[in-house]
C-alpha cells in the first residue's frame, strides 16, 4: 500500500481529512494500488453468481470508482454498462483503464447515488464496497433511489460479507477504524463517511424490503463457509417486481 505505485502515508492524511468527494479525487491515480480496491476475486465471483440469472440489456455500476464493476458488467450485459460516481477524479481514470470494446457501449455520468440522474432504464444494478459511505439513516433513500431506476423484474446485486467475529484481530481493527472516523468527524469539517461496520444484513435486509424489493442471499462458494456452516460471503439479489411500472 505505501510502494512506490501506491499512496504515501501523507496523502492518505490529505485525504482523510478532506470531503468525500475531495478525497476520492486525490486518491483516484492510485486507487487501484490500495486495499480499498475491490479483489479481482470478488468480481469474478459476483461475475459467476450473476451469469445464470441473465441476459441482461442494460447495466449500472453504482458509486463506481476506477469502473471495476462495470467490467463485469461489459461480461453480463448486452447494451449498455454505465458507471455512476460523484468523484470526477475516479470517473477520469475509469475512463482511461476501461475501454469500449466488441461488447454493450460503455458509458460514465457523474452524480450522487442518493438522487440518481436516470429514468427506470436498467435491468441490473451493481454496486461493490461503496456503503461504508452511507449512514444507516440513508439506506432508505438510496434503496429507493435504486428501485426507481431498474426496470419492472430488474435486480440490485452486491456481495456482502459475513461479520468478523470478535474473537478475530480483524475485529478490533475495523472497530478501531470507525472509533477513529467518528472522533475525526466529530472535530473536523468537512465529514468523511467512511465506516466499515455500520452495513448490517439484517438492517439491510429491512430496508430493501421497504423499498419494495423481494430479496434473496446466494452464497459465493468460492470463500468457502465458517466454522458454523455459514456463507463466508453472499450475493444480495434484490429484485423489484415485474409487475410495477418503471419510474
Amino acid at each position: 500500500m505505501f510502494g512506490p505505485e501506491g499512496p504515501s502515508l501523507r496523502e492518505l492524511a490529505v485525504q482523510a481529512m478532506s470531503s468525500v468527494e475531495h478525497g476520492y479525487d486525490l486518491l483516484a491515480p492510485k486507487f487501484d494500488h490500495t486495499p480499498f480496491c475491490t479483489p479481482g476475486r470478488v468480481l469474478d465471483a459476483v461475475a459467476r453468481a450473476l451469469d445464470p440469472l441473465g441476459p441482461f440489456d442494460d447495466g449500472l455500476d453504482l458509486c463506481c470508482g476506477t469502473g471495476a464493476g462495470v467490467r463485469v458488467l461489459a461480461g453480463l450485459c448486452r447494451r449498455s454498462a454505465v458507471g455512476v460516481d460523484f468523484s470526477a477524479g475516479m470517473l477520469d481514470v475509469a475512463r482511461l483503464r476501461v475501454r469500449p470494446e466488441d461488447g454493450p457501449a460503455i458509458g460514465w455520468v457523474r452524480g450522487d447515488a442518493r438522487a440518481l440522474p436516470f429514468t427506470a432504464a436498467f435491468d441490473l444494478v451493481v454496486s461493490f464496497g461503496a456503503f461504508g459511505h452511507f449512514l444507516p439513516r440513508e439506506l432508505p433513500g438510496l434503496f429507493a433511489q435504486v428501485h426507481s431506476v431498474l426496470r419492472p423484474g430488474g435486480s440490485f446485486a452486491f456481495p456482502l460479507g459475513a461479520p468478523v467475529p470478535a474473537n478475530h484481530r480483524a475485529f478490533w481493527t475495523l472497530l478501531g477504524f470507525d472509533a477513529v472516523m467518528r472522533v475525526r468527524n466529530a472535530l473536523w469539517r468537512p465529514p468523511f463517511v467512511m465506516y466499515y461496520r455500520t452495513f448490517r444484513l439484517g438492517t439491510v435486509l429491512a430496508e430493501l424490503a421497504r423499498a419494495g424489493f423481494t430479496t434473496q442471499l446466494r452464497a459465493l462458494p468460492e470463500f468457502g463457509r465458517r466454522d458454523d456452516g455459514s456463507p463466508r460471503a453472499r450475493l444480495v439479489v434484490a429484485t423489484k417486481s415485474a409487475a410495477e411500472q418503471g419510474g
